[in-house]
This record gives C-alpha cells, sequence and structure tokens, in this order.
C-alpha cells in the first residue's frame, strides 16, 4: 500500500490530456504516451498528437494516495479486478517510458494474443516483450499491456530481437 506502483487510470472519452493535465498540476506522477497521427478533414491535413492508450493515463503513487487520483474531473475508475486496484508491472512501464523517450515511432496496434513471441535484445525497449509482426515490409514489435488490453507497435530491426521459447516463463 505504501510502495508507489504504476497503475492505469481509465478516462472519460477523449479527457486523458486534461486529466495528464491536472495530475501535474496536483503533483501526481503520471505518464500519458502520446505519438503524431494525420488526421484529414475536409478542407486540409492536420498532424495531431493523440494518445497511443486512448481512454488511459498511467499514474505512479502509493495506493494510500489514490484519492488524489479518483477526484480528479474526467477520471472514472483506476483498472483493476474485484474492486482493487491492479499495478502494472513497473519493468514495463519504464521500458515503455524509456523507449518513447528515445524518439521511437510508435503507433497503436490491436491487441494480439497469438502470433510469434519474441524479446527485444538492443535498443531502446531492450528486454521488453512482444509479438513480432510485419506491415509494408518493415519488422514491428507489438507491445501489449495486458491489465487495459491495449497494444502498440514499434518498428525494430530483425537483427534486434530474439525468439521466446514456450519453456521461459513470460513476463
Amino acid at each position: 500500500m505504501m510502495r508507489p506502483r504504476w497503475y492505469a487510470v481509465y478516462t472519460s472519452a477523449n479527457h486523458e490530456k486534461k486529466v495528464a493535465a491536472e495530475f501535474s498540476w496536483r503533483n501526481v506522477e503520471s505518464f500519458l504516451p502520446l505519438y503524431n497521427s494525420v488526421r484529414h478533414w475536409k478542407d486540409r491535413r492536420v498532424q495531431l498528437q493523440v494518445p497511443l492508450f486512448p481512454g488511459y493515463v498511467f499514474v505512479h503513487l502509493a495506493l494510500s494516495d489514490r484519492l488524489r487520483v479518483i477526484q480528479v474531473p474526467g477520471v472514472v475508475k483506476l483498472v483493476g479486478f474485484g474492486g482493487e486496484p491492479a499495478a502494472l508491472p513497473d519493468e514495463q512501464l519504464e521500458a515503455l517510458r524509456t523507449g518513447l523517450n528515445g524518439q521511437l515511432r510508435a503507433e497503436p496496434h490491436p491487441y494480439l494474443t497469438i502470433g510469434r513471441r519474441i524479446r527485444i535484445v538492443r535498443g531502446a525497449f531492450q528486454g521488453a516483450q512482444g509479438t513480432l509482426v510485419r506491415k509494408k515490409g518493415v519488422f514491428r514489435v507489438v507491445l501489449s499491456l495486458e491489465l487495459i488490453m491495449r497494444s502498440i507497435a514499434v518498428e525494430v530491426d530483425a537483427a534486434d530481437v530474439e525468439p521466446i521459447f514456450h519453456q521461459e516463463r513470460q513476463v
């Protein structure tokens, strides 16, 4: 209860940036991963920064401080099971933060449960595990946050990944 952990916060639709700004104002450590997306409207194209995980903001706090989070306008709940918030693996969130700070290109991807499981052995996402896919001849790794059932795809070099064998424990 006292040790800070990472938790996923489910927000009202399209309130992720407002919630993250409110967390910052209230001195709650948060992480809202964004990506650049080009949107086509009738008369123009606009480049926007949109949430990588729509509907979610991540917070780092001790559960005893959760009231500071759930009182924020736009917050629906802390994601969890049986009414109790579930912590995300620290390594998973830190790898995501480090990788995205390295200016790697990432975009949302459908959540996958099948496919070739791999481990990234070099680069900003080193140690992360995901599913290898191809898109337009480019290798990508789909990294999934199972608690919120969301995934992102990051470009990788085929030489920077290794297969995970079934007998290995997957985190």
